[in-house]
């Protein structure tokens, strides 16, 4: 079975930062879209940021210029760089993998992130 692992999750000040990584345990998942969903107590999951096979970036407008989506092929790993962290960005980070933007079908455990103001 094909398993997304995220590493890099913790506990940082406001104004810190972190990055999270994803790894796929297929380099299938190459040619996919990939993203970073985000889920908080008593909220919905949200689309943080996403990169397509391609390298098209898309990012939630509460993280533009603040957190950054890469990936580097040749380790098989995907990131995200997050700076300048709020409190309201403390939530459970979900990597995802999918064919396309409107079908992520393959999810990470999940790691927390959380921020002390």
């Amino acid at each position: 079975q094909v398993q997304l692992v995220e590493s890099g999750g913790g506990l940082v000040q406001a104004g810190g930062s972190l990055r999270l990584s994803c790894t796929p345990s297929e380099r299938t998942f190459r040619s996919y879209v990939m993203g970073w969903f985000r889920q908080a107590p008593g909220k919905e999951r949200e689309l943080v940021a996403g990169i397509s096979s391609g390298g098209i970036t898309t990012y939630a407008d509460s993280v533009k210029g603040r957190f950054t989506i890469s990936k580097d092929n040749a380790k098989n790993t995907m990131y995200l760089q997050m700076n300048s962290l709020k409190p309201e960005d403390a939530a459970v980070y979900y990597c995802a993998a999918g064919r396309s933007w409107s079908s992520f079908g393959t999810w990470g455990q999940g790691t927390q992130v959380a921020v002390s103001s």
